[in-house]
């Protein structure tokens, strides 16, 4: 579910101080990312992203997807103007200090809009990724179309610019959860309520942004914690739930998505939601 799972939705009135950001975005990088890791994979494999690759992540959040594709040789770049915490921890994973042979050649990270992550002088990218999943809050693709606009002239004519989506509800066992953000939120409803995915939800945001598709694929991303308290966390800290804490408080957030979690839970104390997300790969013409 970021950026890298949803964009972060802070516009309230008070809303940001209610909201530890560090610690949601450690929360984010440690238990939440990694959910998505099976769509990264797939695309990846799909694309044959290797060390001819140069990729461009939009949203790059706490950057495992983009760890993951220089661990195949990619070179990377990745740009995220919504959580600068997520963005630090994507320092830390792919520009350690200097003295660290783990980093990664060439990895730019910017805080920034697309085209400052391109680099002067530097090759088109060859793959643009915007793995934030839509189709979850009303309007949640919106802002993913200036970013695309500002992208889709950093890359050459035919380069694959990869969208992601959440699968139908009913496939989204998660969905059900999500749910309690938006009965909380009721007052703020009408700035980001949880809607279904619709089918056409990628291909209408590849139309505006003026590319072609060429292919679409459905992955599992089964969401799994150790137990409720790690669940809660990981939930929380795609910001979904932020204007509902706006609305109410955090311990009667707190309450009901636990309450909300308890049909998932194993009887090993694990939770566990099945999940499937998908993919469109559209083209620069």
């Amino acid at each position: 579910m970021t950026p890298t799972l949803v964009r972060q939705h802070l516009s309230h009135t008070g809303e940001a101080s209610r909201v530890d950001r560090g610690a949601r975005a450690r929360d984010w990088s440690e238990i939440q990312e990694r959910m998505l890791v099976p769509l990264y994979e797939a695309v990846y494999e799909r694309l044959e992203v290797g060390p001819a690759t140069r990729l461009l992540g939009l949203g790059c959040g706490s950057g495992l997807a983009l760890l993951i594709a220089a661990s195949r040789g990619a070179a990377v770049s990745g740009v995220d103007s919504s959580s600068p915490e997520r963005l630090a921890l994507a320092r830390e994973r792919l520009l350690p200090e200097k003295w660290d042979t783990r980093a990664r050649a060439g990895a730019r990270l910017v805080c920034g809009p697309p085209e400052d992550a391109a680099g002067a002088e530097a090759p088109a990218f060859t793959l643009v990724t915007a793995f934030e999943p839509i189709g979850c809050l009303a309007g949640d693709s919106e802002g993913l179309g200036e970013l695309l606009a500002s992208a889709v002239p950093l890359a050459g004519r035919g380069a694959p610019v990869v969208l992601a989506g959440w699968g139908p509800p009913e496939r989204c066992a998660t969905s059900s959860v999500l749910r309690v953000a938006t009965k909380l939120a009721d007052p703020l409803r009408s700035t980001g309520s949880w809607r279904p995915a619709l089918r056409d939800d990628l291909e209408e945001v590849a139309q505006r942004a003026g590319l072609k598709p060429d292919g679409s694929g459905r992955v599992a991303c089964p969401f799994g914690y150790a137990g409720l308290d790690s669940a809660l966390r990981g939930l929380l800290s795609t910001g979904l739930f932020d204007a509902a804490i706006s609305a109410t408080d955090q311990a009667q957030v707190d309450k009901e998505v636990t309450e909300a979690l308890h049909p998932y839970r194993r009887r090993d104390g694990t939770v566990w939601m099945p999940n499937v997300f998908r993919y469109l790969i559209a083209r620069i013409p």
